[in-house]
Order: structure tokens, then sequence, then C-alpha cells
């Protein structure tokens, strides 16, 4: 196999983590009917709400497409910047942009990935060690912890399809 053929491999195998297929639940099959008044509640033995955890999956793959994207990266504060203050979004309309958004970002990582232009195992001169095939592995990994969650939360509300 040449180098061009190894390098599309991997950027099909990332692309493919990426979007949730293989062994991983992917977001829209997650998020998919759940009426907007379940957003908010935060089940008993549940840490967080859908809401929380879908908000959280936003700000973090945001946070992560934007250091693949450059060194004028600003750190966010760990907790207090990843998660929402409140359980329940502002009304509808938050909630169907929050789902946007971090469908969005997903599609930046998939774009950044996607460029033969950008190397995937060369280190970023910006952090320390870490390289855009790292970063799309961590998004992936990261979204299917938290989509994990919002399908426990789902069950116990009850609003999780039986042959899900």
């Amino acid at each position: 196999m040449n180098e061009a053929d190894r390098d599309r491999r991997w950027r099909d195998h990332l692309l493919e983590l990426l979007a949730g297929r293989s062994a991983h639940l992917d977001f829209a099959a997650a998020v998919a009917a759940l009426p907007y008044e379940h957003a908010g509640v935060r089940p008993e033995g549940c840490e967080h709400s859908i809401w929380q955890l879908v908000e959280h999956l936003r700000i973090a793959a945001a946070d992560i497409v934007d250091f693949s994207r450059g060194a004028d990266y600003q750190a966010l504060a760990w907790p207090d910047d990843y998660w929402p203050a409140d359980a329940r979004p502002a009304d509808g309309e938050a909630w169907q942009a929050a789902l946007l958004a971090y469908r969005r970002q997903v599609a930046a990582m998939c774009e950044l990935v996607s460029d033969p232009g950008n190397d995937l195992l060369t280190p970023f001169p910006w952090g320390d060690g870490q390289t855009l095939a790292r970063e799309a592995m961590l998004l992936a990994d990261h979204a299917a912890y938290h989509l994990g969650q919002i399908v426990e939360v789902r069950r116990r509300l009850g609003a999780w399809p039986a042959s899900g």
C-alpha cells in the first residue's frame, strides 16, 4: 500500500469514528424524537439532564475544534466553562440551536480530517504533542461516553425507544 492510500485509509477510519458508526451510537440516534420537555429533566440518580449533556458535548467539541485549528486557541476553565449551570434549555429554540451547533462542530472536525493538506500525525506547534488524529479521536471518544449517558437518562425518563 502506498503512502497516499495509507493516508486516505486513516482519514476514512477517523471520519467513520466521528460519524458514530460501527460500535458507537451516533448523535442523531441519541437525540432522535426526544420531546423537548424531557431535555431539561434530571432523573433521580443522574448527575446531568440531557440538555446539560448536549451543551457539554457542544462546548467540548467547539473547544477541540478551536484547538485543532490554530495557535490562537484560548483554553477554557475546567469544569466551569464546559458545563451549563441550568439543567433546562431556555426554550425550544435554544435546544434546537445546541443540537445544530454540535453537529456543526463535528462537521468542522470532519472537514479538518478530510483535508489532505492537514497532516494527521505531526504534532501541533502550539500544543504539547497533540495531533489532528488524536484530537479527532478525542472528540469521538468523548462523544461516545456522553451519548451513552444520554441514552441512560432517556431510559430513566421512559423516552428511549424499546428497540434501541
